[in-house]
């Protein structure tokens, strides 16, 4: 058979939850492969869900369902806060949660701590759509460990805190232990949220209990919330911990002007509505 008359290659990404369950995505070309100093990053371009952003062979997102995982984490918390001035974002080297935040006009100044400078250089080539934030003027980036920095940082310095870090192994491993929970409790002002993804509700149900059980220490108000992600397995999770205002409270401030593609008022409450099984997990 002529060249010019074979079929084309059909390639798939395969990405395991479990031993016995996984995801699949067709696969139209890669875009970028290769490694920085901790990790290998890869970009592909898939047929159904668009460019597609690994790290070390794991999901970090797909341009058709990003929105659902970045507007949740991002406004539920700065949505519950009345004054959310000064915030810290600490992983998210994809922009996602910069974008999310700059559309508040209320937060003042936003620091970003990033542990992969390289991540973020593959996100502004790649992916120029979600990393528009890091051009903002409010935007201090600061490529640093987040653990480390959180342990250096002053008491009481900000308003709201949101960790958007990749599974708890390698650079993201310390992301998750009670001792950087009780730093981002101390540096949180006297009314601060912290609110952290906490992992598959279904595959990583060790997870999602510990990081739950440690915000119940530290705050007086502890809850979990959800988020539909296709790309990550279907639904997720996320810790909140506040000192003063409950994301179930009245009334939620409300973004003047602002058009979101997940986010309402009424998911915002809705997703605080656990199913039984986890709620049996949590204890609650």
């Amino acid at each position: 058979m002529a060249l010019q008359e074979m079929e084309p290659l059909d390639l798939w990404y395969i990405e395991k939850f479990s031993e016995n369950w996984g995801l699949c995505l067709r696969i139209k070309k890669g875009l970028y492969s290769g490694f920085s100093k901790l990790q290998r990053i890869d970009v592909l371009e898939t047929e159904e869900f668009g460019r597609l952003l690994l790290l070390d062979a794991a999901i970090m997102l797909t341009e058709k369902d990003e929105f659902a995982y970045h507007e949740m984490l991002v406004h539920v918390p700065l949505l519950t806060h009345p004054s959310p001035s000064r915030v810290l974002v600490i992983g998210g080297g994809d922009g996602g949660a910069l974008r999310e935040l700059t559309r508040h006009p209320e937060v003042k100044e936003i620091t970003h701590v990033e542990i992969d400078e390289k991540v973020i250089q593959i996100s502004r080539e790649f992916f120029p759509q979600l990393s528009v934030g890091f051009d903002d003027s409010r935007v201090r980036l600061r490529v640093a460990d987040g653990v480390k920095f959180i342990t250096e940082c002053p008491g009481e310095s900000y308003d709201v805190i949101l960790v958007d870090s990749t599974d708890p192994k390698g650079p993201a491993e310390g992301l998750f232990t009670p001792e950087f929970y009780y730093h981002c409790h101390r540096v949180l002002k006297r009314d601060g949220i912290l609110t952290v993804q906490a992992g598959s509700p279904y595959f990583q149900q060790d997870l999602l209990s510990r990081v739950f059980k440690s915000f119940e220490k530290l705050f007086p108000i502890a809850r979990v919330y959800l988020s539909g992600v296709i790309t990550y397995g279907g639904m997720w999770a996320f810790a909140l911990g506040s000192k003063t205002y409950d994301p179930l409270g009245e009334p939620l401030r409300e973004l003047s002007g602002a058009t979101f593609r997940y986010y309402t008022p009424q998911i915002h409450r809705a997703a605080f509505v656990l199913p039984r099984y986890l709620e049996e997990l949590l204890g609650i």
